[in-house]
């Protein structure tokens, strides 16, 4: 047994054997500790568990788990290269005992596995304890048969564990391999202890205490076991070498560096080929797990590390993007360990050759000028600080960058000025925010951003997690605590809701912790564009700054949300599809009930239109593709075909998400930049349905639309619908439109009938008066023959028929019909040919309009129309006629 990956399998196949449950690695950024930018320890997975708040796995468990340190207090990066030992990432074997077994069995597994499964000399091997463990030193005694003086008694903390200020601790033991005294470095505890030449490889945690606030101690009643071995290190030992680079795993990664840049992995340029290996596997396991390069957060710290290794390769003189070319060899030796590698081998080659093409154009420019700035700088001295600010600022380079090439030269960096200038920079942008034009009140956004920096959103992969609360504000003012029945705006250092942008509604879900609190929160918005800002009712319990609170996403509503979101970007391009590339997005609302979607479009959609539309999103629903999510800068994801959102903000990057088949130029349906939540494949969408097209304004339409169970509820209450109108016409559901058709054809003949009816009515005569009878009855009104009459439920369309039969029965003179309908009225009136010069018919239906209740009128002399809201005065409007008659 000698390469890592048969190291691994031994160390959980043995304890698989002796009844611990074998859990896979937990992803790199913590899901249940906010004060963790990454998983550090093989413990962290596990810390709920001793703390009580999650149910173990089992009373026993083992694990290889994926470890990053390159930020925060537990910070490795600016050695690694230049020693033996310190990684960015590294594995820690582990096992673990929750309540089940205690200090015996672990330091019985630990001398098994490691003396007799791996063969140690025993005579190599020193173990240590707290000084006052008594127990453990005769256990190792009676156990291991180990001599007094290599059972060391350590009185510092380094022997004594602890989770935080509170909570379970207890003491350590640590088992060292002596190397060889040929290397310097004495044991543990000796003033030569910081030397190479003991090692240790693996620390037992006796976890039996629970540390109280006034500092006391008790006896927990279920005592644990956590252990951590660093395979690295145990790899360099089985394989009988010093330094961790040494070992098979980054032997391969070195000598993969060292072929495709030609330079030699021995004398200057070692460290360049180290940082380059182990920054590989780093920046590699980040983006397999879902962390993606930033300006903030867990991403700045993925960019820093991928920079770092980038500067070295240009170091070593590679001429073309180095660091993707190795991600191959990276999974050749590691992807069977840790299938999430073999997944996104894609994404991380691409995201590592954009960065890097991208970075050595800053690194040229940078470099030059920092030359030029240094070149008359002694040794020892250091770079001003305005000047370092001014790389940064202006040029992009990096102040850690900055810092890195000068200490090869022996040059530092006046941080403090450095500082001063970022300082003044804040605070002109303070200054020119105040002068945007913003509500004064949002001032308080920008002091939290200021002093907290940017909230980390985790929900493009999760929907639970933890953050540390960073301000509470109440009524809009920051408060410390807040209690039950208080409505408040919860901020915390990272979350995963989402917050109301690009259309999509902001997340809903619940805020609470072990002690009791539960917050509400029933909504989501993002000030400044970076913060994430919860809007909340305390319903029990209280909130306090610096509280660690669970965070919990409404996962159904987010479900729809997602699906009606990624329905919008499918239903954009088959819109482009249907009616052409001048259709725009216009804007959208992307809900858990239903999306909405406007674009440039001049006319209506026709049915045809609308059901090409709906057959073309659910086919692509139907395939049921993976949708991809990539990072670019936005001119590089326009050229490469994606569409820009409306009223979208973009930074420096976009995620550029990518969706349905790709068609004959290997271009996917939809690309689009977006950073909403969408599904993971376009079959989670489930179905879509159009309820309604309609314009928004000149040139812009607006479609509504519903998807999966949402769109199934609509067409089952439209199928109800039809059900019910056939059995209200007799008929089966599909003889409904047959029978709705000849309905109306009848329906459409005895409206003509009728309307014939009420004509012969009306031409028929006899009768006198004007209302009601079966015909005008004329009269001489100052020597001008007038026939005036009223019909109640005739068309006013009938009007001027009727009028023209009236003048050709009158031979000379003036006729005038009034219709009433539903209240209403019409009047027209007709003066014969002779007659228009002493009567115009426009003034005669503008004196019954205005009896009518109305106003205006118009036609021609010889016949005019109008009408009023009073029917009731008709035989007014008649007499009003004949008024204007006799002048």
């Amino acid at each position: 047994m000698t390469s890592t990956n048969e190291i691994r399998r031994s160390f959980l196949d043995y304890f698989g054997k002796a009844g611990h449950e074998q859990v896979q690695s937990a992803p790199l950024v913590p899901y249940n500790d906010p004060t963790l930018m990454f998983v550090n320890a093989g413990m962290v997975p596990f810390k709920n568990v001793f703390t009580g708040l999650e149910t173990p796995p089992g009373p026993r468990a083992t694990s290889a788990q994926k470890c990053v340190r390159a930020g925060g207090k537990h910070n490795d990066l600016d050695n690694v290269g230049y020693t033996a030992r310190h990684h960015t990432f590294f594995e820690m074997l582990g096992n673990f005992s929750f309540g089940d077994y205690f200090k015996a069995e672990a330091i019985e597994h630990a001398w098994t596995l490691l003396t007799r499964e791996w063969g140690l000399p025993a005579e190599k091997l020193t173990a240590t304890v707290y000084h006052d463990d008594d127990e453990a030193f005769d256990l190792w005694r009676r156990i291991a048969g180990l001599p007094e003086e290599r059972i060391i008694r350590i009185a510092t903390s380094d022997n004594f564990w602890s989770m935080g200020e509170t909570g379970p601790c207890g003491p350590c033991s640590e088992i060292f391999y002596d190397h060889g005294d040929h290397i310097f470095g004495g044991p543990p505890g000796s003033p030569d202890e910081d030397g190479d030449r003991f090692v240790e490889i693996w620390n037992l945690v006796f976890m039996q205490f629970d540390q109280q606030a006034d500092g006391t101690r008790r006896d927990l009643p279920s005592p644990s076991i956590d252990t951590g071995m660093g395979i690295e290190r145990i790899a360099a030992v089985l394989q009988g070498v010093h330094d961790n680079y040494d070992t098979d795993t980054f032997k391969a990664l070195i000598a993969a560096s060292e072929s495709l840049t030609g330079v030699a992995a021995q004398g200057e340029h070692t460290a360049s080929h180290r940082v380059i290996a182990d920054h590989l596997r780093s920046t590699s396991f980040l983006m397999a797990d879902g962390v993606l390069p930033s300006n903030e957060g867990r991403g700045y710290v993925l960019r820093r590390i991928m920079r770092r290794a980038m500067r070295h390769a240009h170091l070593l003189g590679a001429e073309k993007p180095l660091m993707h070319r190795l991600v191959g060899h990276l999974v050749t030796e590691m992807g069977q360990a840790y299938p999430e590698l073999v997944r996104g081998q894609a994404l991380i080659e691409e995201v590592l050759q954009r960065e890097e093409t991208q970075f050595r154009k800053t690194l040229e420019k940078g470099l030059k000028l920092l030359d030029e700035a240094t070149g008359d700088i002694e040794e020892g001295g250091e770079l001003d600080g305005e000047t370092a600010f001014k790389l940064y600022d202006t040029y992009g380079f990096p102040y850690d960058l900055t810092e890195d090439a000068l200490r090869a030269r022996g040059l530092g960096v006046d941080r403090e000025g450095f500082d001063e200038a970022m300082a003044r920079q804040k605070k002109a942008a303070r200054a020119a925010w105040k002068g945007s034009g913003e509500a004064a009140s949002g001032e308080i956004w920008f002091d939290i951003a200021e002093r907290e920096g940017a909230s980390e959103f985790t929900g493009y992969a999760a929907t639970t997690g933890e953050g540390r609360v960073v301000a509470i504000l109440k009524d809009g003012a920051e408060v410390e605590t807040a209690k039950a029945g208080e409505d408040v705006v919860i901020l915390t250092n990272q979350t995963p809701f989402y917050g109301e942008s690009g259309g999509q509604t902001g997340d809903t879900g619940t805020i609470s912790t072990p002690a009791g609190l539960r917050a509400s929160v029933t909504d989501t918005s993002k000030p400044l564009g970076r913060l994430h800002a919860h809007h909340a009712t305390i319903e029990a319990g209280e909130v306090a700054l610096g509280d660690n609170v669970q965070l919990d996403v409404d996962a159904d509503r987010r479900t729809k949300i997602r699906a009606n979101h990624s329905a919008t970007h499918l239903v954009h391009a088959a819109l482009r599809n249907r009616l052409g590339g001048h259709v725009t997005q216009k804007g959208s609302l992307v809900a858990e009930d239903r999306l909405r979607f406007d674009f440039a479009h001049p006319s209506a959609l026709t049915g045809e239109d609308i059901a090409a539309i709906e057959a073309e999103v659910n086919a692509e629903i139907r395939a049921n593709e993976t949708v991809t999510t990539r990072l670019m800068s936005p001119d590089e994801a326009v050229e490469a075909g994606a569409l820009a959102l409306f009223g979208e903000k973009y930074g420096d990057e976009v995620r550029v998400l990518a969706m349905g088949r790709p068609g004959e130029e290997g271009r996917n349906y939809s690309v689009e930049l977006c950073g909403g939540t969408h599904v993971e494949a376009t079959g989670d969408i489930g179905l879509f349905r159009i309820v309604s097209e309609s314009a928004v304004s000149s040139g812009v339409r607006r479609i509504e639309a519903l998807t999966g169970e949402a769109a199934r509820e609509w067409l089952v209450g439209r199928e109800e619908a039809l059900k019910a109108a056939a059995s209200a016409i007799r008929a089966t559901p599909e003889e409904v439109p047959g029978r709705i058709a000849a309905l109306l054809d009848e329906r459409k003949r005895l409206e003509k009938e009728l309307a014939e009816a009420k004509k012969a009515l009306a031409l028929g005569g006899g009768g006198g008066g004007t209302s009601g009878g079966a015909g005008a009855a004329q009269e001489e009104v100052a020597g001008v023959s007038f026939a005036g009459q009223v019909l109640d439920g005739l068309n006013p369309k009938e009007l001027r028929p009727l009028l023209d039969e009236a003048k050709s029965r009158l031979g000379s003179g003036v006729a005038a019909i009034v219709a009433v309908n539903d209240g209403k009225a019409s009047i027209a009136a007709a003066v014969t040919d002779d007659l228009t010069e002493r009567f115009s018919a426009v003034d005669l239906v503008r004196a019954g309009v205005e009896a009518l209740g109305g106003k205006g009128g118009g036609g021609r002399p010889d016949m005019a129309q109008g009408g009023g809201p009073d029917g009731s005065k008709a035989d007014e409007a008649i007499e009003a006629v004949r008024r204007v008659l006799a002048g």
